[in-house]
C-alpha cells in the first residue's frame, strides 16, 4: 500500500498506472462482447447450467480468459494461445539449434524469438478458435446440456467467427506488450492475474451466500477463506525462498586495470519450474476427456474416462496428476537451466564455487543442487495443487472452489513480480531514505 501511494505521488508513475488501468478496462469490456453469430441469450442460459472444473483444459482456458470462453466473446481465447506459444518456443530451443543460437545472441536474438512467438500465437489462435466453435456448435462445450448456441451454421458465418476470435487474441497480445512497454509489470502476467481474479470473489461468496441466499454455508466459507489465506502466505514464502550458492571471482589484470576479486552468490529458487507443471499435467489429462465428448456415452471406454479422468476427485486422476507434476517439474527445469552453460560462464569470467573445482566439477555440483531443489519443489507443488481437491472431498462442496493450485501459484507469482517492479520504479524517484532518513533531512534543514 505504501508503494502504491508513493507511486501515485509521482506524475510519471501515476500515468503508467492509469494507462494499465485503461488497458484493463478495455480487456474486461471485450470479454463481454459476444462474437457475431452467437445467440447471447442461449449462451447465458448454458453458462448458468454448466459447471466446468478449473483444473481441466476447458476450465483452464476459461480461467485464463476471465470466463470469456464459455460466453463465446471476442476475447474467448484469452491469453492461452500466447502462453502455449511461449512454452513451445522455449521447449524448441532443445530441439532446434537455431533457436538456441538466437537465445545466446542476447537482445537481438530474443526479439527474433518474440517474433516467432507472435506468429505461432496467431496460428494456435486459428486452431483453438475453430475447435471452440465446432465444439460449441455440437454442444460438447456445454456437456450437451444446451443446443442452438450458433443458429447460423453456414461456412461463411463460421469463418467470420474464427477470424473475429483470432483478431481478439492478436489485440490482447498487442495490449499486453503495450502494458509491458508503457506501464508497470509484465503485461501478459497482469492480464492473466486479472482474468483469474474476475471470477474469484463471486465464487468465494457463493459458498457462504449460496444461489439465492438460502443454500449457502458460512462455516464452509470461513474454512475455505482461512485455508486460502494460509496457503497464500505459504506460497509467497516458498516463492521468495532461494538457495544461494557462494561464488568467488579471482582478480584479473586487463590493460592497466584490475578486475574481479569480488564475492557474490548464485540464487536458485526452490520452485524453479513455476506454475508450468500443473498447467501441463491438467492439460494432458484433459485430452482424453475432450476425445470422450465426441464418443458414444454407451461405450465402455467413454464411461471409464468420464468416471475416472473427468472427475478430479477420483483416485486415477489424483495419481496421474501427481506423477505428471513431478515429471514436468524435473523436465522443465532441465530445459530452462543448463548447469554446463552456467559452469562454463563462471569459468570464463574467473568465477568458482569455494571448495569446488571450476568446470566439470562445478557442473556436477550444480546438477546435484538442482535435483535436491526439484525434489522439494515437486513436493511443494503437489501440496498446493492437491489441497483444493482434498478440501472438496472433506467439506463435500458441490460448487467449484474459487481457487485451485494453478490459481494460487499464478496470483502469488504475478502479484510478487508486479509489486517488485513497482517498488523498483518508485525508488528511482524517492531520494529520501537513500542516504539519510526523511526525518533526518527535515531536521538538517531546520538547523540550517
Amino acid at each position: 500500500m505504501r508503494t502504491l501511494i508513493q507511486a501515485f505521488r509521482t506524475k510519471e508513475l501515476r500515468n503508467k498506472i492509469l494507462f494499465v488501468l485503461g488497458m484493463i478496462v478495455i480487456y474486461r469490456i471485450g470479454s463481454f462482447i459476444p462474437t457475431p453469430g452467437v445467440d447471447e441469450t442461449v449462451v447465458h442460459d448454458c453458462v448458468a447450467k454448466t459447471t466446468n472444473n478449473a483444473e481441466n483444459f476447458i476450465g483452464l482456458v476459461n480461467l485464463f480468459s476471465g470466463g470469456a470462453m464459455l460466453q463465446l466473446s471476442i476475447f474467448a481465447l484469452g491469453v492461452m494461445p500466447y502462453i502455449t506459444a511461449s512454452i513451445v518456443v522455449q521447449l524448441l530451443r532443445v530441439v532446434i539449434p537455431r533457436f538456441e543460437a538466437l537465445h545466446k545472441e542476447g537482445q537481438s536474438g530474443e526479439a527474433k524469438l518474440t517474433q516467432y512467438t507472435r506468429y505461432l500465437t496467431i496460428g494456435l489462435a486459428l486452431l483453438q478458435s475453430t475447435t471452440i466453435i465446432v465444439t460449441a456448435r455440437s454442444g460438447a462445450l456445454f456437456n450437451y446440456q444446451c443446443s442452438q448456441v450458433i443458429p447460423d451454421s453456414s461456412v461463411w458465418n463460421m469463418i467470420v467467427m474464427v477470424l473475429v476470435m483470432t483478431g481478439g487474441t492478436g489485440l490482447i497480445m498487442w495490449m499486453a506488450e503495450l502494458i509491458t512497454e508503457k506501464g508497470i509489470g509484465q503485461g501478459m502476467s497482469i492480464l492473466i492475474f486479472l482474468s483469474i481474479c474476475s471470477g474469484f470473489l463471486p465464487q468465494l461468496w457463493e459458498i457462504g451466500w449460496g444461489t439465492n441466499g438460502t443454500d449457502g454455508n458460512w462455516l464452509k466459507f470461513g474454512i475455505v477463506t482461512g485455508v486460502l489465506v494460509v496457503i497464500m502466505i505459504f506460497v509467497v514464502y516458498v516463492e521468495l525462498s532461494q538457495r544461494r550458492i557462494p561464488v568467488q571471482y579471482t582478480r584479473r589484470m586487463i590493460g592497466r586495470k584490475m578486475y574481479g576479486g569480488s564475492s557474490t552468490y548464485l540464487p536458485l529458487k526452490v520452485n524453479m519450474s513455476g506454475v508450468i507443471p500443473p498447467i501441463f499435467a491438467s492439460s494432458i489429462l484433459a485430452i482424453p476427456t475432450l476425445i470422450a465428448q465426441f464418443g458414444n456415452t454407451d461405450q465402455s471406454w467413454v464411461q471409464w474416462i468420464n468416471a475416472n479422468l473427468a472427475n478430479t476427485t477420483s483416485v486415477w486422476y489424483i495419481v496421474l496428476y501427481a506423477l505428471m507434476i513431478v515429471f514436468f517439474c524435473f523436465f522443465y527445469t532441465e530445459i530452462t537451466f543448463n548447469p554446463d552453460e552456467t559452469a562454463d560462464n563462471m569459468k570464463q569470467y574467473g568465477g568458482f564455487i569455494p571448495g569446488i573445482r571450476a568446470g566439470r566439477s562445478t557442473s556436477r555440483y550444480l546438477k546435484y543442487i538442482i535435483n535436491r531443489l526439484n525434489t522439494v519443489g515437486a513436493v511443494y507443488l503437489l501440496f498446493v495443487a492437491l489441497l483444493p481437491t482434498v478440501l472438496i472431498m472433506a467439506l463435500e462442496l458441490n460448487t467449484q472452489l474459487p481457487f485451485g493450485g494453478t490459481t494460487i501459484l499464478i496470483i502469488a507469482g504475478v502479484g510478487l513480480d508486479t509489486l517488485r517492479q513497482a517498488k523498483a520504479q518508485t525508488e528511482q524517484f524517492q531520494y529520501a531514505g537513500f542516504l539519510f532518513d526523511a526525518s533526518h533531512d527535515k531536521k538538517a534543514v531546520a538547523a540550517d
